[in-house]
């Protein structure tokens, strides 16, 4: 008798990981903005009922995404494309984009509201992942490998930055450097690129007063406190007592209109204050654990077009949350960043998750 074929399950650990940060991430979610949300909207569920709203769908969707086999998202990937720049041109057309936060970001109508600079990530991943595999023997030379990945990459960042967002458009290049890199592109490129992008930051920085404005803050948040400064000094605050232990859950002090909505960038200045450093060292651990187990599946993968995409989706998913960390502990400038997994919000939780669930899929093949 022949045995039969078991079904090619998703890896166990990923998914653990992934719930205990979503979970954490609820219950953090609630105890950051009780006050807030008790205050604006006389409940204090407020935030806590829609965000376990957008965790279910998003598990739901990291699930489903888990199903399509990886090959799909590569047969579709300049569809894909194409889609994600209509959207980033769409949102920059009067009318059409919305405006949070100084940013014109959004496309939505009512309550829903997408944010397409999230969906060009991972579009960009798909199509580069895509085109490296199709041009691997080409990939160190500047005509075939390095200059039309990189035209895409750029193409899309000064789209995102005419919104403007440097938040999403540092993770979009860190995420896509990185998978170019991996695919083959020779050293002497990226160095010669590392200068380029120095001077471009330089150029970006002085181009707008307020990004000046963040970096004198991040550099001494103290000369301005009561402006540019204000959110820095009022994380650190939350940060400082927290200690080894924690205030405790329910307890801290600066959820309370001191640090300004902090259920979303700075929760994790919450979670230390609340939960202490170990609260803290142990969100750093689960998305090391993330990281680990990210790169195994993407080392294990059985081709290159889902090594790639693999390495691209746990690198963005990493790189947002070190970045989210470094802002809050004043380590970099302050940007408009959310935590994955933990930071209050609709379309990027929901998005991530599903993100992630591409990933669960690519395990189901790979050799870990």
């Amino acid at each position: 008798m022949s045995k039969r074929k078991t079904a090619p399950t998703p890896d166990f650990l990923l998914i653990v990981i992934i719930l205990s940060l979503l979970v954490i991430g609820l219950i953090m979610v609630y105890s950051a903005s009780s006050a807030w949300a008790m205050y604006k909207f006389q409940d204090s569920f407020y935030f806590a009922k829609r965000q376990l709203l957008f965790a279910g769908i998003g598990v739901l969707a990291m699930f489903f995404t888990a199903t399509i086999h990886y090959m799909v998202w590569k047969k579709y990937a300049n569809i894909l494309l194409i889609s994600c720049f209509a959207l980033l041109i769409l949102v920059l057309i009067p009318g059409i984009g919305l405006v949070r936060n100084g940013a014109q970001s959004w496309i939505g109508v009512g309550a829903f509201s997408i944010q397409p600079s999230e969906f060009i990530k991972f579009a960009l991943l798909c199509y580069l992942a895509k085109y490296c595999e199709a041009h691997r023997t080409e990939m160190p030379t500047l005509k075939k490998g390095l200059f039309p990945t990189l035209g895409l990459v750029f193409l899309a960042f000064a789209l995102i930055m005419l919104q403007p967002d440097l938040g999403s458009g540092a993770v979009l290049v860190g995420t896509c450097m990185v998978v170019i890199f991996i695919a083959g592109v020779a050293i002497r490129h990226y160095v010669m690129l590392g200068f380029i992008g120095v001077i471009g930051f330089v150029v970006l920085v002085l181009s707008a007063p307020y990004r000046m404005e963040r970096i004198t803050s991040y550099l001494d948040p103290w000369s301005d406190p009561l402006g540019s400064g204000f959110q820095m000094i009022q994380s650190l605050y939350a940060i400082g007592p927290g200690g080894l232990f924690g205030l405790g859950l329910g307890e801290s002090r600066q959820k309370y209109f001191y640090l300004p909505e902090p259920q979303t960038d700075f929760i994790f200045a919450i979670i230390s204050e609340e939960l202490g450093f170990f609260g803290g060292a142990l969100i750093i651990i689960l998305f090391f654990l993330l990281l680990w187990r990210g790169i195994r599946i993407a080392l294990g993968a059985p081709d290159m077009f889902s090594s790639l995409l693999a390495a691209g989706i746990i690198t963005m998913v990493t790189l947002q949350a070190t970045i989210n960390i470094g802002v809050v502990t004043g380590l970099f400038p302050v940007t408009g960043i959310t935590l994955p997994f933990l930071s209050y919000g609709g379309s990027s939780l929901t998005l991530i998750l599903a993100t992630v669930g591409v990933l669960l899929n690519i395990s189901k093949y790979s050799k870990i």
